[in-house]
C-alpha cells in the first residue's frame, strides 16, 4: 500500500517545537464529518465544540437525518470525531483542575549547536574535543558508505561554523574519513550481503536457512490477509537499501488515509541463522552503542530519502521528585525497584494496565468512553497517598474510569512517552515518507533511539492496545478507533486546545499509533546489521586495548607469571567464572555450556551445521530433568552468548549455534533464566 500526502512544509505539534508551520488549506477534508447525535449524557458538554471542530475542518455537515448509534460511531473507520472529542475530554479535564500543567522550556539553537550535540549523541564528541578516545575511533570504523556519509556531513557543518567564528582550531575532516578531497557521493550502490560474522563481503551469498512458515517474525493483519505481503530484511542497513532517491513530489491536496484494517501491508521477517534479537536480549552497555549507531542510521536514512531531520531541544523539565502522576519515568522507576528490584515498567502503570485487562477488555467503547471526571480525579488523589501503602482498593474502580487514569499517567508525564526531542521526525516519518514500508523502517531506528525506560513503559502500553484490539468484537473499538483515542494522549502536549496545528496532525499521529500497534512486535526487533556493528565496535575496541597492553612491561611481567592460572578480563554483569579444569583449550567446533542453575552444571558439545540454541537447552534439560530445584523448573531458560565481541546476548531459539560460534569464537555459553 501507499500513501501520498500534500506535501506541507514543516508540520509539527503545539507546545513540542518553537516554530510555525505552514498552514494547509482543507488538508483534513477527506478524515472528518460533522459528529452526529446520539452520544451518552455525559459527554453531551462536549458535542458542540466536537461539531464546530470538525465543520471547521470539513467546510460539511452531516446528511439530514443521519443518526449513529455509540457503538456505530466508534466503529466508523472515515470519521475523526474520536479524536476529537478525546482533545475535547483532555481540555476539560485540564479545565476541571484535575491536571497539572507541566511546561517544557525550550532553548533556541544557536549556528552549529545542533551540529555538535548530534555528534556527542552519536558517542562522537571525540570530534569535538580532538581527544583520541578509543570508543570514538571504534565507532567510525564500524560505519557504513551512507553512515560515513551523514557523519561527514554534520561534521563539516560544525567545523565551518567553528571557522567562521574564529572560536579554534578544528580537525580537518580528510584527517578523520581519509585523505580524499572529493565529499562523499549518495548516489545507489549495490547492496553487499552479509557473512556469517556479520561484516558485509561483496559477492558472498547471503546466509538464508530453508524458512518455514514458523521461521518467520509475522506481522500484519488478524482478519484475512491483504493483497500484498512484504519481506523485511535486517541484514542490511536501511539506508544501504534505499536504491532510487526520490524525487520531489507534490502530494494530492484531499490526501486520504485507508483506514481499514485490511489497507495496512503484511510484513514478514525471515530469521537468518542468527535467529531474531529482542531488545531487552543485549547487554545495557550494547544497547547504548546501538543507540548511537540508531542515531547515525535513522539521519543517513533521512538523507538518503531527501528528508530533513529535526529535533527538538528542551533546555528543562519540570516534574515532581515523588508520588505518582507528573514523575519522570527514570524517578518513578529508581523509587518502585526499592520495592521491586530489576522492575522495569512503572508499578502504578503496570497495575492500571492489569486492571483493564482483566476486567475491561470486553467492556464496550472502552477509552473512547469518559470516565467521570468527579470519580477520577478522587481517585488520581486517593492512588497518591495509597498506593505505596497497598490499602488502595482496585475492586471500586470502573473499568472507564481506570483507562481515565491510563490515558492521565501518560499526559502528565513531564517529558512524552516518545520524547520531545524526536516528536518532530515522528510526525515526519508520514508527512514526508509516503510507502508504509519506508515509514515502518524510520520507526523502528525512532524505538531503537528511545531511553531504556520510555521503550519499556510504550512496549506494556501498546502490548496492552494490541488485546483491545483484538477484543473488537465485543469493546466495538478497532485498531483505527483505538489510535484515535491514543493520539492525543501522546502527541497533543498537556491537552491544550486544538488549533489549526493540531488539526492538521490529527491524522497524521493516528496513523503513527496504529502503525505501533500493528507492528509492535517487529519494532522492539533489534535489527541485525546494527548487532554486527555492535560486534565491529567491540572487536576493534579490545584490539586497542590488546596493543596498549603489548607496551606495558609490567603487566607482560605479570602474565608470564600467571601462565599456569590467567585471569580473565572484567566480564559485564551476569557473566560466569568458570572453574580452571573448564579453562583449557577447546577443540574446533566444540563448545562448553555452562549451566549453574542445573545439577549437572556444564557440558562439552559438539556444534554441527543443523545446531540450534533449543537443541543446546533441550538436552540439558533432559540430562537434569529429575535433579534440578523446583525453583529453576517454573523458569524459563535460555542460552546467553556471553563476552568476546558482544557484552550479552540472549539466543533465539532457531539460532544456529554454529554460525553464532564463527561470529563470536571466544565467547562463553551460559543456561540461565532470561531477563524479564
Amino acid at each position: 500500500m501507499t500513501m501520498e500526502m500534500k506535501d506541507s512544509g514543516s508540520v509539527v505539534l503545539t507546545a513540542y517545537h518553537p516554530h510555525s508551520p505552514a498552514r494547509i488549506p482543507g488538508m483534513e477534508q477527506s478524515f472528518v464529518q460533522d459528529i452526529p447525535p446520539g452520544h451518552s449524557p455525559s459527554s453531551r458538554k462536549s458535542l458542540s465544540r466536537c461539531r464546530r471542530i470538525n465543520r471547521m475542518l470539513s467546510n460539511e455537515s452531516a446528511p439530514p437525518g443521519f443518526c449513529r448509534s455509540n457503538s456505530q460511531a466508534s466503529t466508523d473507520s472515515t470519521s475523526m470525531e474520536d479524536f476529537w472529542c478525546e482533545v475535547e475530554s483532555i481540555k476539560e479535564s485540564r479545565e476541571g483542575g484535575s491536571e497539572e500543567a507541566m511546561l517544557l522550556e525550550f532553548k533556541p539553537a544557536d549556528e552549529g549547536e545542533l551540529e555538535a550535540e548530534w555528534l556527542q549523541d552519536v558517542g562522537l564528541s571525540t570530534l569535538i574535543s580532538g581527544a583520541e578516545e578509543e570508543d570514538g575511533q571504534a565507532l567510525l570504523s564500524t560505519l557504513t558508505r551512507t553512515q560515513a556519509a551523514a557523519v561527514q556531513k554534520r561534521y563539516n557543518t560544525y567545523t565551518q561554523t567553528l571557522r567562521k567564528k574564529n572560536k579554534h582550531t578544528v580537525r580537518d575532516v580528510r584527517d578523520i574519513f581519509g585523505a580524499s578531497d572529493s565529499p562523499p557521493t549518495f548516489e545507489a550502490v549495490p547492496v553487499s550481503p552479509v557473512s556469517s560474522n556479520g561484516i558485509q563481503l561483496p559477492g558472498q551469498k547471503p546466509v538464508w536457512k530453508s524458512v518455514s512458515s514458523k521461521s518467520c517474525l509475522d506481522c500484519g493483519t488478524d482478519k484475512g490477509s491483504p493483497s500484498i505481503t512484504e519481506e523485511l530484511s535486517y541484514d542490511v542497513s536501511f539506508s544501504e537499501s534505499i536504491t532510487v532517491l526520490p524525487k520531489t513530489q507534490e502530494w494530492p491536496k484531499n490526501q486520504r488515509f485507508k483506514k481499514e484494517d485490511l489497507a495496512l501491508p503484511k510484513f514478514i521477517i525471515r530469521k537468518s541463522r542468527f535467529g531474531l534479537t529482542e531488545v531487552g536480549d543485549l547487554s545495557p552497555e550494547d544497547m547504548k552503542k546501538i543507540r548511537y549507531l540508531s542515531l547515525i542510521e535513522l539521519t543517513a536514512f533521512y538523507d538518503a530519502l531527501g528528508v530533513e531531520l529535526k529535533r527538538n531541544r528542551v533546555e528543562r523539565v519540570r516534574g515532581r521528585e515523588n508520588g505518582l502522576f507528573g514523575v519522570p519515568l527514570t524517578v518513578l522507576l529508581e523509587n518502585d525497584q526499592k520495592k521491586v528490584p530489576g522492575i522495569k515498567v512503572p508499578l502504578v502503570f503496570q497495575k492500571l494496565l492489569l486492571k483493564l485487562e482483566e476486567t475491561g477488555l470486553e467492556t464496550e467503547g472502552i477509552l473512547r468512553v469518559p470516565g467521570s471526571a468527579s470519580r477520577v480525579k478522587n481517585l488520581h488523589q486517593e492512588l497518591e497517598a495509597k498506593f505505596y501503602e497497598d490499602t488502595f482498593d482496585w475492586d471500586q474502580v470502573r473499568n472507564n474510569d481506570a483507562a481515565g487514569l491510563l490515558k492521565m499517567f501518560i499526559r502528565e508525564l513531564p517529558s512524552p512517552l516518545f520524547t520531545v526531542e524526536y516528536l518532530p521526525a515522528f510526525i515526519t516519518l508520514v508527512e514526508k515518507i509516503s510507502k508504509i514500508k519506508l515509514q515502518l523502517q524510520a520507526l523502528h531506528l525512532l524505538i531503537m533511539l528511545m531511553p531504556e525506560a520510555n521503550r519499556d513503559t510504550a512496549k506494556a502500553f501498546l502490548q496492552f492496545l494490541k488485546k483491545v484490539v483484538a477484543n473488537e468484537g465485543k469493546n466495538k473499538m478497532n485498531l483505527w478507533n483505538v489510535s484515535m483515542i491514543v493520539a492525543p494522549n501522546l502527541f497533543i502536549y498537556k491537552g491544550k486546545r486544538a488549533n489549526q496545528q493540531e488539526m492538521q496532525a490529527a491524522a497524521t499521529t493516528a496513523h503513527i499509533v496504529r502503525l505501533l500497534i500493528r507492528y509492535q512486535d517487529i519494532l522492539w526487533t533489534v535489527p541485525s546489521f546494527l548487532i554486527s556493528q555492535v560486534r565491529k565496535m567491540n572487536e576493534a575496541a579490545m584490539n586497542n586495548s590488546k596493543r596498549q597492553l603489548m607496551f606495558d612491561k609490567g603487566v607482560r611481567k605479570l602474565l608470564r607469571r600467571k601462565t599456569m592460572e590467567r585471569e580473565r578480563p572484567e566480564r559485564p554483569e551476569g557473566a560466569v567464572t568458570f572453574p580452571p579444569y573448564l579453562q583449557s583449550d577447546i577443540p574446533e567446533g566444540v563448545i562448553r555450556v555452562y549451566a549453574p542453575l542445573h545439577s549437572k552444571v556444564s557440558m562439552a558439545i559438539q556444534l554441527n551445521s543443523q545446531t540450534k540454541a533449543k537443541d543446546i537447552l533441550s538436552r540439558f534439560h533432559c540430562e537434569n530433568s529429575r535433579g534440578s530445584s523446583q525453583n529453576m523448573r517454573g523458569q524459563i531458560q535460555s542460552l546467553h552468548e556471553i563476552g568476546g565481541n558482544i557484552g550479552q546476548h540472549c539466543l533465539d531459539p532457531d539460532a544456529f549455534m554454529l554460525d553464532v560460534y564463527h561470529a563470536n569464537p571466544q565467547a562463553e555459553w551460559v543456561i540461565k533464566p532470561k531477563a524479564s
